[in-house]
Order: C-alpha cells, then sequence, then structure tokens
C-alpha cells in the first residue's frame, strides 16, 4: 500500500464512522459531475455552425425540409425545441411558441438533472462534518469525566476526530459548490442559446407567410 493510500486509510480511522459518510458523498458527487460534464459538452456542441446551418436552411434557401434534416443530424436540446416548431411551420407564430416553450421545458428539466443532488451535497457534507466535531467532542468529555486528565492521549483523539471531519466535510463540500455553480452556469447558457434560436425561428416563421 502506497504512502498516500495509507494516511487517508488513518484519516478515515481516527475520522470514525462520519468519514465513510464523506467518502459516499464524494464518491457519488464525482460520478455525478462527470456524467454530467458528458450530458452538457454534448449539448452544446457545435452550436454555432447548427445556427449557421439552420439560417441557411430558413433564409438563404426558404426550406423547411432542409431545415429539419439540420436538427436531425445536430441532435442537441436546440435542436429538438427547433424541430418541435418546423414540425408544425404551418400553424400560427403562437402555436409554434407554445410548442417550442413546452419542449423547451422538457429539455431544461434534463439539463438541471441531478444538480440538485450536487447542491444537496455542498451543503449537507460541512453539517455532517460538523456532527463528526460534535461526536468527537462527546467523546472527549466523557473520558476526561471518566478519568480526568490521567489519559490526555485518548483526550486528543477525540479531539483529533472533530477536527478531522470538520476538515473533511469542507474538503468535499467546497469543490461540489464550485463544481455545482460551474454546471449551472452552464445549463443557462445553453438555455440562452435555445430561447435566442427560437425566436429566431419564429422570425422567419413571419417572414416565409
Amino acid at each position: 500500500m502506497s504512502e498516500g493510500s495509507w494516511k487517508i486509510m488513518q484519516l478515515m480511522g481516527e475520522g470514525g464512522w462520519v468519514m465513510w459518510g464523506l467518502l459516499v458523498f464524494s464518491i457519488v458527487a464525482l460520478a455525478t459531475i462527470v456524467e454530467r460534464l458528458i450530458v452538457l459538452r454534448r449539448a452544446g456542441l457545435d452550436f454555432d455552425k447548427f445556427v449557421v446551418a439552420l439560417r441557411h436552411a430558413l433564409v438563404t434557401e426558404r426550406s423547411v425540409k432542409k431545415a429539419l434534416d439540420v436538427c436531425n443530424v445536430a441532435s442537441n436540446p436546440a435542436s429538438r425545441v427547433v424541430m418541435s416548431a418546423l414540425r408544425h411551420f404551418d400553424r400560427s407564430p403562437t402555436h409554434l411558441e407554445k410548442l417550442m416553450e413546452r419542449q423547451a421545458q422538457r429539455e431544461q428539466r434534463a439539463l438541471n438533472r441531478r444538480l440538485g443532488m450536487l447542491a444537496t451535497i455542498a451543503t449537507t457534507a460541512p453539517l455532517l462534518g460538523f456532527l463528526g466535531t460534535v461526536t468527537g467532542m462527546m467523546a472527549s468529555f466523557e473520558i476526561l469525566s471518566s478519568h480526568g486528565i490521567s489519559n490526555p492521549g485518548m483526550v486528543a483523539l477525540g479531539i483529533k476526530e472533530a477536527l478531522t471531519t470538520t476538515a473533511a466535510g469542507l474538503v468535499v463540500a467546497v469543490p461540489v459548490q464550485v463544481a455545482y455553480n460551474a454546471l449551472a452556469g452552464r445549463v443557462e447558457r445553453i438555455t440562452g442559446d435555445i430561447e435566442s434560436v427560437g425566436n429566431f425561428v419564429l422570425e422567419c416563421r413571419e417572414e416565409m407567410v
């Protein structure tokens, strides 16, 4: 076992049961962050190229069929929102706007999936660490009440447990909070792109009538 692994196992032992809860939090958070990064990267991939191709189909060639082909090739949240309108392009702009709003809401829910879990972990991890602080201090005071100051080493172990869990809770919470903010910002940018391209489609509908 490497020195780093040994130190981690030592900290897990010193921090008590709370450390195992924080370990589970960190594993779940890491898996969620990686999965969301992949999903959001794909969601915003080649958005500019999609808009250029869509503009060419609707403005230059004035072809709804070619615009649908562009959406099928892109296959991202923005293209699915646009496609919901293109399939009923002969309807009124108000109706198309409602169709795109409903699809945009579905896409936004998919983009935000599991972000609430990250927010919960970022909030709960420090609280779990503080719980370990309380239990560690309780253990120290119990030793003091039973043995007085005759065994300062045991008292120090309780205090060390308290400090270890506090630090571990913050170590888990801080990067998770940063990742949550970054991912939420990415979702907001994608949502803004969807709204922008939706408005463009409505403008094209008005001009093509």
